[in-house]
Parts: C-alpha cells; sequence; structure tokens
C-alpha cells in the first residue's frame, strides 16, 4: 500500500521523529511513503541542519519520496530557501500533482 503523510498537529514531531522515522530506516513501516507534505510549525523539519531533515533526507534518496512544505507556511517562517535539497514547497494542487509523479497514493493520513 502506498501511502502520503500530512503532518498538521503540534504531536507530529513526536510521532515522526520516534516512530515513522526509525521504521522507514530498518525497513518495518509496513507501507511504502510516497510522501510527506508538511505545515505550520512542521515545515520546520524539513530545515537544512535539522536531524530530523538529514534523516528525512537519507530516506528520501532511498525511496524517492516526495518531501514538501507548505508554501505559506515556509514563506511566513522565512525558510524557502533553507530546506533540505529535495524538498519542494507547494500547496494543495502542487501536492496532487507531485504525488502522481511519484505514482499516486492509496492512502492519505493527517497527523
Amino acid at each position: 500500500m502506498k501511502v502520503a503523510y500530512i503532518f498538521a498537529s503540534t504531536t507530529s514531531q513526536k510521532i515522526l521523529d520516534l516512530m515513522i522515522i526509525p521504521q522507514l530506516e530498518n525497513g518495518i513501516h509496513g507501507a511504502d511513503v510516497a510522501g510527506m507534505f508538511f505545515f505550520m510549525d512542521n515545515a520546520f523539519f524539513l530545515l537544512d541542519g535539522v536531524d530530523m531533515a538529514k534523516r528525512l533526507a537519507s530516506i528520501q534518496e532511498k525511496n524517492g519520496m516526495l518531501l514538501m512544505a507548505c508554501d505559506k507556511c515556509a514563506i511566513e517562517r522565512k525558510i524557502d530557501d533553507k530546506l533540505i535539497k529535495g524538498a519542494r514547497i507547494g500547496c494543495f494542487p502542487t501536492l496532487y500533482a507531485a504525488l502522481g509523479e511519484v505514482g499516486g497514493v492509496d492512502q492519505v493520513i493527517t497527523l
């Protein structure tokens, strides 16, 4: 099954850092992750130099998943030009098109 995650809540950091990333790093997540989209302060998870961003970039290199920050969220936080290599910014129309490029998804999960 191919999934995409949308990180919108304040608890996203704990879930991503302690559960999803380690599962992906160890190949035991159980689903094929096609992409991740980050809202509000969660856009900082893609900031170059942040440990979580480095880990996500490493996973992206292996599986080609989409990493995208909300464009308005990244711009408001003045990080739109400071994201890790391979991360994009965009809004829902951009997200839909990009997920189509990586083969689509079976389920979208918002956390």
